[in-house]
């Protein structure tokens, strides 16, 4: 019998327990999470609204109801909780799937002034993640910037331009519900600093900020003509050039007069935030324009847009992880088709798959062979990582360390009680948005 152990329960964590039962009848794993809930960003990343997503937890759920997969949530690794030493002397291998755990930041002045965030705070507010604080985020807010232009920067937009009616069916926390329904942000810019055709946004997610009630979406067709690709779209990919041709409808599209207006900016660049009154009060952008090079340049000429909530969605970064390498060029942890390289040489029974394995790229699907990649070096290991003696279970000695896991039944409660908490609310599902919610829940106590 080989014990592994996998850091984390999201779709790379998921797929390498799958990948690794599925290819050795002789494997039993055990999916380890700080948090007491499974599925990590399906869970506490995928927009409320997107249902048909965040269904793929019931695809993760029938990984993690295997026979011989273990789910132990509430696991802390690293400070504070059960070193990577002494992971590595329970199991006979540990793969580490923790994702990136940090948002890039601009490095501009007025970044950190009251109501400038990263989108991933603000996701995390409205996903009800236990982390999450309630920042008082849409406080006197009429309008808010959205610097960046890729699908999570899409889905926060999104998400403060929907209605009560549209938000209740949702899993979102109630106090985020009511909070976002009560907005009186009227005006959402997103801006990109690059043309339209370079864009990260998917078509589909594009597509659905036009058929959002009492919502314009407003493009400059003036501000669109300035991107090569979006003049002359027949070089693009399909994905660029369809994500041209919606924009190009709306650029056609009079304003219908919507109580909300979305406004789609690009070749802006931001250079600083003003502050009003102590609090972030509107943000300068240089006005950008094509190199010869497929990038920007710089204009000299500026450009100010009123924002008293600023959220940036301009990418995530991987952090170091106690007791292993780490590349602080490329935020992974250095590795060779997953297997963990200390100084160059393969670290035995090391591994990595998901962002930390290759970096912040790809779409949720694209864990699966990057996760299969990662079991097959393990198992191709197996033979010489199955001579070292490990415990029978580790349990034990992971409560002698100070943890508390909460196993499959206690997530079953949580479960339940989001349920029941929904139910009186007449909703469905509501999301328990704190720890201690949540610990209770799954103690099996009533809330």
């Amino acid at each position: 019998m080989l014990r592994v152990a996998v850091v984390g329960s999201g779709p790379s964590g998921c797929y390498t327990a799958q990948s690794l039962v599925q290819l050795d009848s002789e494997v039993h794993v055990d999916v380890l999470d700080r948090l007491p809930c499974p599925y990590g960003l399906v869970r506490y990343g995928v927009a409320p609204d997107h249902e048909k997503i965040k269904s793929l937890q019931n695809n993760l759920r029938a990984i993690l109801e295997h026979e011989r997969v273990r789910f132990l949530g509430g696991v802390q690794i690293g400070p504070g909780g059960v070193t990577a030493g002494r992971l590595r002397e329970l199991y006979h291998a540990v793969v580490y799937c923790v994702g990136a755990a940090t948002d890039r930041h601009l490095g501009i002045p007025g970044e950190d002034l009251p109501g400038s965030w990263s989108a991933t705070q603000f996701v995390s507010w409205y996903s009800a993640h236990p982390d999450a604080v309630d920042a008082g985020f849409l406080r006197d807010a009429r309008s808010a910037v959205v610097i960046g232009v890729g699908n999570v920067a899409v889905d926060v937009s999104r998400m403060l331009a929907r209605g009560l009616a549209e938000l209740t069916p949702t899993d979102m926390p109630q106090a985020a519900l009511t909070t976002l329904a009560d907005s009186r942000v009227t005006e959402i810019h997103m801006v990109g600093r690059r043309g339209p055709s370079q864009a990260r946004f998917t078509t589909k997610e594009l597509r659905e900020l036009g058929t959002l009630p009492e919502t314009d979406v407003v493009v400059d067709p003036a501000e669109l003509a300035l991107d090569p690709g979006y003049t002359d779209p027949s070089a693009l990919p399909a994905p660029q050039r369809r994500n041209v041709e919606v924009l190009r409808g709306w650029a056609g599209t009079p304003p219908k007069g919507a109580p909300r207006r979305i406004h789609l900016r690009f070749f802006l660049r931001p250079a600083e935030l003003h502050a009003e009154r102590g609090h972030v009060g509107a943000v300068r952008f240089e006005r950008t324009a094509p190199d010869d090079r497929g990038g920007v340049r710089g204009t000299g000429r500026h450009e100010v847009i009123e924002g008293q909530l600023v959220l940036r969605s301009v990418g995530y970064r991987g952090v170091p992880l106690e007791g292993l390498p780490f590349d602080p060029v490329t935020g992974t942890v250095p590795n060779l088709s997953g297997r963990v390289l200390r100084e160059g040489a393969v670290a035995p029974g090391e591994y990595v798959a998901g962002w930390i394995k290759r970096g912040p790229t790809g779409v949720i699907g694209t864990n699966r062979p990057c996760a299969k990649e990662t079991a097959t070096s393990l198992l191709e290991d197996a033979p010489g990582l199955a001579l070292r003696a490990v415990p029978g279970d580790p349990l034990p000695a992971l409560r002698a360390a100070g943890t508390d896991p909460v196993q499959w039944p206690g997530w079953q409660s949580i479960e339940r009680a989001e349920a029941e908490l929904g139910a009186s609310l007449g909703r469905g599902v509501v999301k328990l948005p704190d720890w201690p919610s949540l610990l209770k829940a799954a103690a099996g106590k009533a809330p």
